[in-house]
This record gives structure tokens, C-alpha cells and sequence, in this order.
């Protein structure tokens, strides 16, 4: 073979040989998207417990098991909750007979309308307040009523109007809220519930003691002056006897 034919063969071999720029990379393999991450998880009973003081609505909480229907919205639901507390001094401004005279079926309906089966944050209530009435989670007839003037949120129920006094938490999918108020509806207080007595305050009569203290001062100076009369009078009648004997005296000599 002579030279042009082997230099045309090199030629041939080189253009038949692949180049490295041009091998195909291997497909890379195919991953799935990470999944997003759990919402925060939070225990109702722990986070009422050191919030608050809200001892006594989470007692009635815990005494209906409206806390488990509560619980169950937060971790099993998309929708979360908005639950409005009443701070213990709410309950104490009603008498006991108010509370004590329902049903268990009753006390539970209650606490069930002290929430919205959804998350509601603060800027969500001005247009939330378009949409009334808000179904509780007593459902039925049991709804409230919303307004929002200018920030200042009012809770409305039948026979009480409270306001959101504090946001106690509100990370979604939970939000709870401290009301000033129970949150009262007809269905269950046909009338409207008498307030329990305010606690008595000291009168002017419960000052006696130290009044009738001050008025014996006035005694004690009559007393001083009475004494001094009497010495007076004594010594009088000593100068006068201390004459006669004078006199007497006198005559004899």
C-alpha cells in the first residue's frame, strides 16, 4: 500500500471515530419533589393552660370534651379553628345558677360556640364582617356576628357584645383570642342572664370607729376644762377662810 493510500485510511479511521464532546451523557436520574413540612403542631390544652388566665373555660373545656372536637379540627382539618376565650373574670360576673342550671348537652353546645370551624387571622375580620352571620361550631342557629371598626372587633352573640381584647396566638392553622365577655345565645338564655352582684364596697359607716375615735377629743377637753373650774373654786374658798382667820385673829389681840 502505498503512502497516499494509507494517509486517505488514517484519514477515513479519524472522521469514523466518535469525538468526546459529542458522547451523550447519561440521562440524569429523575427525583421526586421533597414534600413541604408538617404544619406546626399545637396542643390546645397546653398552650390554654399557660395562657390566659383562662382556667375556668378550659375547665368546661375539658368537663364537655369540646377540647377533643377542638384538637381534632386543628390536626386532622385544612381549615384550622379561631376560638375566642373568655378570661376568668367573664365568668365571674355571672351568677352561678347561669352556668349551673344547663345540661350537659348544653354546656357543650355552648363551648362549641365559642369557635369557627376555620382560621381566621386579625386582617381577615374586616372582610369577615361582610359575610354575616359565621356558623360556630355548634352549627344551626348558633352563629355570631362580626364588626370591625377600625381595628376594634366586636364578637356579637345574642345577649352579649364582647370585644377582642388580646390575640393570644395566631399561627395557622390556630388562632385563639381573649373575649371580655361569655359568649351568650338565645337558643340556650331565653332571657338575658342576670349579672352577678358587684363586691361591696366600704361606706362612709364603716368609718365610724375612727370618727367616734376623733369625737372623743372634744369629751376629753370638756373634761380638762371642768377640772380647772373646780380648782378654781377650791382655791377661792381657801383665800376666803384664810381671811376670817385673819380677822379673827385680829380681834383677839
Amino acid at each position: 500500500m502505498g503512502p497516499v493510500a494509507i494517509f486517505c485510511a488514517s484519514i477515513l479511521l479519524a472522521l469514523s471515530m466518535p469525538s468526546p464532546t459529542s458522547a451523550q451523557t447519561p440521562p440524569a436520574p429523575f427525583l421526586p419533589p421533597s414534600p413541604s413540612p408538617a404544619p406546626h403542631f399545637v396542643n390546645l390544652t397546653d398552650l390554654l393552660s399557660v395562657a390566659g388566665p383562662f382556667d375556668t373555660f378550659l375547665d368546661y373545656l375539658l368537663q364537655t370534651q369540646v377540647i377533643d372536637t377542638f384538637q381534632n379540627q386543628v390536626n386532622n382539618t385544612k381549615q384550622g379553628i379561631t376560638v375566642f376565650v373568655p378570661k376568668d373574670s367573664a365568668f365571674a360576673s355571672l351568677k352561678k345558677s347561669d352556668l349551673g342550671n344547663l345540661t350537659r348537652d348544653q354546656l357543650k353546645t355552648l363551648f362549641l360556640y365559642h369557635a369557627f370551624p376555620k382560621y381566621y387571622s386579625l386582617s381577615d375580620f374586616k372582610n369577615l364582617s361582610n359575610s354575616n352571620p359565621v356558623s360556630t361550631f355548634a352549627g344551626g342557629q348558633y352563629t355570631l356576628n362580626v364588626t370591625d371598626a377600625s381595628g376594634l372587633i366586636h364578637i356579637v352573640s345574642n345577649w352579649a357584645n364582647p370585644k377582642i381584647t388580646s390575640s393570644v396566638y395566631s399561627t395557622a392553622p390556630v388562632a385563639v383570642y381573649e373575649i371580655d365577655r361569655v359568649l351568650l345565645p338565645s337558643a340556650i338564655f331565653s332571657t338575658e342572664p342576670a349579672l352577678a352582684p358587684a363586691p361591696e364596697t366600704k361606706t362612709p359607716s364603716d368609718l365610724a370607729p375612727a370618727q367616734s375615735g376623733i369625737a372623743s377629743a372634744p369629751k376629753s377637753a370638756e373634761s380638762s376644762t371642768g377640772d380647772a373650774t373646780s380648782y378654781t373654786t377650791a382655791f377661792r374658798l381657801l383665800d376666803c377662810m384664810v381671811l376670817i382667820l385673819s380677822a379673827t385673829l385680829m380681834l383677839i389681840m
